[in-house]
């Protein structure tokens, strides 16, 4: 009779894992099939406005859209970079116009509000639609329903629709400039060190910044080395300077500091080969190697399959300074001349450093500040002995004693060619 029942037993269980396993694979496909495009329209015509803004409200004032990008990494789609609110946001369609059979497709998106929010209400979102396979679209709308009429519905050019070739091969994506910021002598240190070690762009999203700081951001636009990109968030959210909620009303944190960093890595996915996640005070200072082509190259050599590498931060407090390299001409600029700060915070017990990125961009699909969310490829922890990021800010360890700071003169290797280069853009903009 046990042997029996145990039987019995066992053959309740495999028809229930089995009806399980249907009823699962049956949900999944439902679930993907009610993602796939379906045709709402046909002999209709584009009409719809495109928007060139960087940032755009949609109707409710819940989800803003930044910028569609081409994604075929997993599968053919549409990725939209955007914030929406955490709890509110259920349900979003792409709009995609097929031109010049003229017909309507609309894809139910994923929304995936990713998980560095910090707890404020709203976040970065990724909004995934797939894309018609007998279409490669230029253009999307997004809306809450799968009904209404196209034509009142702004539509968003998509990104990265073309291949290209790598015009750069390292871009420093910077964000976001606000405040009334005016650290105009560090910034200019900041860029030609990025220069010197080997970038040749940087995009930063600008709130808001100083007029001298303006003219300085205009040398460099026209140059071409600096690329802006407005980024008007405080017309749409009540931002945060705090990168973590107060309980003070406020939306987003940092003024969408997560939102920017994942749109620069998609803006620059097919023209560069690496991309820089950094502040305008923060520089990732290579030991082993002289520039940042050398040392990626050695590292990429050494960690295959590796699409991230993080670099430890370190600072070096603007309050200790030495006399050397006290250049009087700079000393009528604002900001902070980060030659004369080089000593740096011992490590703090039981604290880890926080760490920022030099990335593949096209193995990288969410990003936070100091970490990847989602990636293809692997993350490494580059050591201190290769590289650190020389961090000129306040200091976090106010009250050491200044024999109790770690003397690092790793900055001065450049001395020669940074005075050069920033004297040059001084004269040219500021002095």
């Amino acid at each position: 009779m046990l042997r029996g029942g145990k039987k019995s037993y066992f053959a309740v269980a495999v028809c229930i894992i089995a009806l399980t396993s249907a009823v699962t694979l049956s949900y999944l496909r439902l679930q993907r099939l009610s993602h796939l495009p379906k045709i709402i329209q046909e002999g209709s015509r584009c009409t719809a406005k495109i928007t060139n803004s960087t940032i755009t409200a949609l109707k409710g004032n819940r989800t803003f859209i930044i910028s569609p990008y081409f994604d075929d990494r997993e599968r053919k789609a549409t990725r939209v970079i955007g914030i929406v609110h955490h709890e509110d946001v259920k349900q979003l369609y792409c709009w995609f116009c097929c031109q010049p059979d003229g017909k309507i497709y609309v894809s139910k998106a994923k929304i995936d509000v990713h998980s560095d929010r910090f707890g404020f209400p709203y976040g970065a979102a990724d909004i995934v639609c797939l894309e018609p396979e007998n279409c490669d679209p230029t253009h999307v709308s997004i809306h809450q329903s799968p009904h209404g009429n196209n034509d009142q519905l702004p539509r968003f050019e998509i990104r990265n629709r073309k291949a290209e070739t790598f015009s750069v091969d390292f871009t420093v994506c910077i964000s976001a400039m606000f405040g009334n910021y005016n650290n105009v002598l560090q910034f200019i240190q900041s860029v030609e060190m990025y220069k010197i070690l080997g970038a040749q762009k940087v995009v930063i999203y600008k709130n808001n910044c100083s007029h001298l700081m303006q003219k300085v951001l205009k040398f460099y636009t026209e140059e071409g080395t600096v690329e802006i990109i407005p980024w008007p968030i405080n017309s749409h959210l009540k931002v945060s300077s705090k990168w973590h909620f107060m309980q003070d009303g406020t939306h987003i944190g940092y003024y969408g500091q997560i939102t920017a960093l994942n749109d620069c890595i998609y803006r620059n996915m097919r023209r560069s080969k690496f991309v820089v996640l950094s502040d305008a005070d923060e520089i990732i200072l290579p030991l082993k190697h002289t520039d940042w082509k050398m040392m990626m190259s050695s590292l990429q050599e050494e960690n295959p399959e590796t699409g991230v590498f993080l670099f430890e931060n370190h600072i070096f407090p603007e309050t200790v300074s030495t006399h050397v390299f006290n250049i009087s001409s700079w000393n009528t600029v604002p900001g902070v001349n980060i030659l004369q700060h080089v000593h740096r915070e011992p490590d703090r017990k039981d604290v880890i450093n926080p760490k920022k990125m030099i990335i593949d961009p096209r193995k990288v699909i969410q990003t936070s500040v100091h970490s990847v969310l989602r990636a293809f490829g692997k993350s490494v922890n580059v050591p201190m002995d290769v590289a650190l990021i020389y961090h000129c800010r306040v200091p976090l360890q106010g009250n050491l004693p200044r024999e109790s700071l770690i003397r690092d003169t790793t900055l001065w290797r450049y001395n020669s060619s940074l005075i050069m280069n920033v004297d040059k853009v001084l004269k040219q903009t500021v002095l």
